[in-house]
């Protein structure tokens, strides 16, 4: 199990499972499948064990699969001035998928993603975001 402290390192920003749900605009309880569901993990941390998401795992929903943005809302509709809506990284389920079947919990996993990788030159989160998911799975299966 990954001190949380050493997460704390590594990962900057944290949202609750109740900011997530703010974020997504669906209910606590629908957040909390995500995370049984493997498309989330989230680890339990500061003086009152909070469960919590990193905030990196989100993004602004037209780049949600980064290989293939789409355009921001109120960029081609009547839709400007509107709150941008979010989503979970389409690439991180299968990623941890494999980190799950590599054994790591839900710490260690966030741990993983959140460390730098020589062979990626970024760590796997930055490498996601910006759409390298097969080289990050690549990465992923060399630890099965």
């Amino acid at each position: 199990m990954t001190d949380t402290a050493a997460l704390d390192a590594l990962v900057h920003d944290w949202l609750t499972i109740p900011d997530v749900a703010e974020r997504l605009g669906i209910d606590v309880g629908k957040v909390r499948r995500l995370v049984q569901e493997g498309r989330l993990v989230a680890v339990r941390r500061g003086e009152r064990n909070v469960l919590s998401v990193p905030t990196d795992f989100l993004v602004p929903a037209h780049l949600a699969n980064p290989a293939a943005p789409s355009s921001p809302a109120g960029e081609d509709d009547d839709t400007e001035g509107t709150a941008p809506q979010w989503a979970v990284l389409a690439a991180l389920r299968g990623t941890l998928t494999l980190l799950d079947d590599a054994g790591y919990d839900p710490g260690e996993a966030i741990e993983w993603l959140f460390s730098p990788d020589d062979v990626l030159g970024r760590t796997p989160i930055e490498a996601l975001r910006s759409g390298s998911k097969t080289e990050v799975r690549r990465r992923a299966q060399t630890l099965l």
